[in-house]
């Protein structure tokens, strides 16, 4: 059976019977609060330090879960037969390594399951494409629905509680009324005067406190650009449901790259990026100037989570393309190539529609 997003769930390709995945209806609980009193599906937050200091169960996905590398990108695509791998989903290359049973790796605790379908996806990215100035007209014919592949990539959420220790200058602006020489119309020179904006700064420290939650961070370096796949938030959190394989069915899984220790680094950048300016709201002024912020950590709890994505990867020109949709929201972010035919005839065509104007004006003077 495969799980079918228009329905929100497992159908048999060649029956039609359908059944829905099992839900849990407890609430999710923090190390600190519970995150909402609304009805959740049962996510269970991971303590960092009791992972750091004990070793983590390691798990297949499913127990007939297949794994192959491909020997373009390297990335690591685990299926579940009677799917197969076929073609890279993220560089379109076709795998020709024989398939294995999966590795095991730290087991997802949820994920969000595909909410749009193959034939709204395909249509989306042909709108998307249809609006790419001076893109070759060739490229809609190119990314045709077989092309598109549903793969759940690995991400880590992190909370954290931090505080955060400051130094830096706070600058007020304040004002000085000065005389120069200027030349008035009549040609004579003359004072006026005019005001001018300086800074007095002065040392500021102190503390900012801030609690994170589910900060998100991308569990793939390679296979699609993590940064890319940040641009494709939001993401609907609150519908997390606990992992299960019948989500899985015809759909692929990346890998994670970026394990759980790398992902708290990242996150924690991402963290020190909101503490600034945390740090600059808090010191006030009109500018201010941050020399550091010392920053503690605790309740740091983490979850491992699939998100969905379609994606098509196809060559044009000799070169790789890569469009990615959130599966969820239906954003479409991606990487097009440009018709240098388009290009030459739009340049010619403002040469010629400039050399008719130049004409006009200069017949009617």
């Amino acid at each position: 059976m495969e799980f079918r997003p228009s329905l929100e769930a497992l159908v048999c390709p060649f029956c039609g019977h359908s059944e829905q995945p099992s839900k849990s209806q407890a609430i999710k609980t923090s190390a600190t609060t519970l995150k909402t009193t609304q009805e959740r599906t049962a996510i269970q937050e991971r303590d960092y330090q009791t992972f750091a200091t004990q070793n983590t169960q390691m798990a297949m996905l499913s127990s007939t879960a297949l794994e192959v590398q491909c020997g373009s990108c390297q990335a690591n695509i685990t299926f579940e037969p009677p799917q197969t791998a076929g073609d890279c989903p993220f560089c379109g290359t076709s795998i020709v390594a024989e398939p294995h049973e999966a590795h095991p790796l730290m087991m997802p605790e949820s994920l969000l399951p595909f909410r749009i379908g193959k034939k709204d996806c395909h249509a989306s990215i042909q709108k998307w494409l249809g609006s790419r100035w001076f893109a070759p007209s060739s490229l809609k014919q190119l990314a045709q629905p077989e092309q598109l592949q549903g793969v759940y990539i690995p991400f880590w959420t992190y909370d954290a509680q931090t505080h955060s220790n400051y130094r830096g200058e706070r600058g007020d602006h304040y004002t000085v009324t000065k005389t120069r020489t200027v030349t008035n119309s009549a040609g004579k020179q003359e004072q006026e005067e005019y005001e001018e904006t300086r800074t007095r700064w002065r040392n500021a420290s102190g503390q900012v406190s801030r609690f994170f939650d589910d900060v998100l961070v991308p569990g793939v370096s390679d296979s699609v650009k993590p940064e890319r796949l940040q641009q494709l938030a939001p993401w609907p959190l609150e519908k997390l449901v606990p992992y299960q394989a019948k989500y899985f069915a015809g759909f692929k899984v990346q890998r994670y790259q970026v394990d759980v220790k790398q992902g708290l680094g990242l996150a924690k950048g991402i963290m020190d990026d909101q503490i600034c300016q945390d740090v600059k709201r808090d010191i006030g002024g009109d500018e201010q100037r941050v020399h550091s912020a010392n920053t503690a950590h605790s309740q740091i709890t983490f979850k491992h989570i699939l998100l969905p994505i379609w994606i098509s990867a196809y060559q044009y020109g000799g070169q790789q393309f890569q469009v990615v949709v959130n599966a969820q929201t239906g954003e479409v972010l991606g990487d097009r190539p440009y018709s240098k035919t388009k290009i030459a005839l739009a340049v010619l065509g403002g040469a010629l529609l400039l050399g008719i104007i130049i004409i006009a004006i200069a017949a009617s003077a």
